[in-house]
């Protein structure tokens, strides 16, 4: 099987060229939410001043190895959206290799086939792959290191780990997870049933020498955090971030509820549950003889080796991690996919029509918007947002070119930071957290500050919620998760004393423009203090 595998060169141009394709139509679009944050500032700051420390915002400890990969090409071909997509889909296109790669080493090159097909477009895969974020990356990187876990590489185990762990912290959790998997391995008794569960025998005989690489990626982490300390006083980033992200998520609670929705996003979110219901199903069923042979599995060894390494991120990311993100468990999806695929090959004889009704599926969930909120990044959502926004911000700019807008975050960079893609120009920017009741209120109390506003849906609420008709669900989510309401624009603009001048909306989201009345007296008023207060400034 082996010797008639495709070459990777081979298999790699493929897949580039194919979701190069795919994405034509995305390729240009400004950047999209954390990408203008944090991603792209820290990637420029790299370019401008060759700092790994972030500047231009707040930095969160990232390591730096996808923002210089960035920067590098930025300084080959140059500064812009479509160079920074296409780089981003080198980078997916190489960690489908390594799922490919993965799949076959534990199944076969059918299983490999269908199981990167499967990945690529699966919605929060595919919308991934040109964003400028660091999940994908440390995600495929994490994909090449377990095949060389599985193929008893030790050195490339500690290098393709230690690449991971400097794409994102978070990819210790794989080597870590492994290296207690292999010591339980080691002093469990070397007879009996439970034993066969690790790798032994003639195939591999672990021993503590084989735990050593999987610790190796701790060493490049950890100079990289002391690194960090030493230019910023600070361990794990700044102080809110790691609030946000450890110390406000270690809640009993809190942990069952993002647990159930860490098992959710690995197993069932936008229509992976198809698979996985089809794989359970499959089960039910013989194994399928070909010329009296029954189709082979992939090994009990290898299918624990992937059930620890999602065991261990669904457990850790419902710990850590203010926003449960979906693209926080790109690491573990394709395992899922691979053994689901390789499930469906050794007990359906038409397997692949049951692989093509899956993939129909995920490329459905591109366009459609499930009936319970989600993150517009997970699928196509975000290119309406990004549409949404390039509309309004140009309306606003045309108009108002002069003018004091409030409005919220990522609004706030987007109109004061022209290099993301939206303005022409930097706008003067008065800053709320979003757009709920409370945070509206309190902005009418200074409304002599701005002129007009710039309000859209920070949060995306499907028509028909699945869950929110229970109140409890949302008062849960509004305690654990940041979860709040968005006025809508008339409701924001009586609020301010205003009118709605400008209004757009694209399947759930919305943007709006709206113009404060007041005086011309109290815009002079307000344009004389702030000049005093630029003068007692200086």
């Amino acid at each position: 099987m082996r010797s008639s595998s495709p070459q990777p060169v081979l298999v790699f141009a493929v897949i580039f060229v194919t979701i190069f394709l795919l994405h034509v139509p995305l390729l240009q679009l400004p950047y999209f939410w954390d990408e203008a944050g944090y991603y792209i500032p820290a990637a420029r700051d790299l370019l401008l001043g060759a700092s790994l420390i972030p500047h231009t915002t707040v930095s969160n400890a990232h390591p730096p190895l996808v923002m210089a990969w960035i920067a590098l090409w930025w300084k080959a071909v140059g500064f812009a959206p479509l160079v920074t997509r296409s780089a981003m889909l080198v980078v997916a296109a190489f960690s489908f290799l390594g799922v490919f790669r993965l799949a076959e080493r534990g199944a076969n090159t059918q299983v490999a086939i269908a199981s990167t097909l499967c990945t690529a477009l699966y919605p929060v895969f595919f919308t991934q792959s040109s964003l400028a974020q660091v999940d994908l990356a440390a995600a495929g990187l994490t994909f090449w290191g377990l095949c060389a876990y599985l193929e008893d590489r030790p050195v490339a185990v500690a290098i393709w780990f230690s690449l991971a762990v400097l794409a994102k912290e978070t990819a210790i959790l794989a080597p870590a997870g492994l290296a207690a998997w292999d010591v339980l391995g080691l002093v469990m008794p070397k007879r009996g049933v439970w034993h066969g569960l690790w790798r032994n025998g003639s195939e591999s005989k672990r021993s503590w020498r084989h735990i050593l690489p999987l610790l190796i990626p701790l060493v490049p982490l950890t100079l990289w955090f002391a690194y960090h300390f030493l230019r910023t006083g600070y361990v794990f980033g700044n102080p809110e971030f790691f609030r946000y992200n450890v110390a406000a998520t270690l809640n009993p609670l809190r942990f069952l509820l993002a647990l159930g929705l860490r098992v959710w996003q690995a197993f069932g979110y936008l229509h992976l549950w198809l698979l996985t219901l089809g794989m359970l199903l499959a089960m039910l069923l013989p194994a399928v003889k070909d010329s009296g042979t029954e189709r082979a599995r992939i090994a009990i060894p290898v299918q624990m080796v992937f059930l620890v390494v999602v065991k261990v991120y669904v457990i850790a990311m419902a710990l850590i991690g203010g926003a449960v993100l979906a693209r926080y468990m790109l690491p573990v999806v394709p395992l899922v996919i691979i053994l689901g695929v390789s499930t469906l090959r050794r007990r359906l004889r038409y397997w692949s029509a049951a692989v093509a009704v899956v993939t129909v599926a995920f490329v459905a969930a591109w366009f459609w918007n499930p009936p319970y909120g989600f993150s517009p990044e997970d699928n196509l959502a975000y290119r309406d947002y990004i549409v949404l926004h390039q509309d309004g911000e140009r309306f606003l700019e045309a108009r108002y070119p002069m003018a004091h807008t409030l409005t919220a975050w990522p609004a706030s960079d987007e109109l004061t930071r022209p290099w993301l893609g939206y303005a022409t120009r930097p706008v003067q920017v008065v800053r709320i957290e979003d757009f709920s009741l409370e945070e509206v209120l309190s902005a009418a109390e200074f409304r002599s500050h701005f002129e007009v506003a710039f309000v859209f849906s920070t949060k995306y609420e499907p028509a028909h919620p699945l869950l929110d008709r229970w109140k409890v669900w949302e008062e849960l989510k509004s305690r654990f998760f940041g979860f709040h309401r968005d006025l809508p624009p008339t409701a924001v603009a009586r609020i301010l004393g205003g009118k709605v001048v400008f209004s757009e909306q694209r399947k759930g989201q919305w943007v709006a423009v709206i113009e404060i009345e007041q005086s011309e007296l109290q815009n002079a008023k307000v344009r004389m203090q702030n000049y005093v207060d630029t003068e007692r400034a200086r």
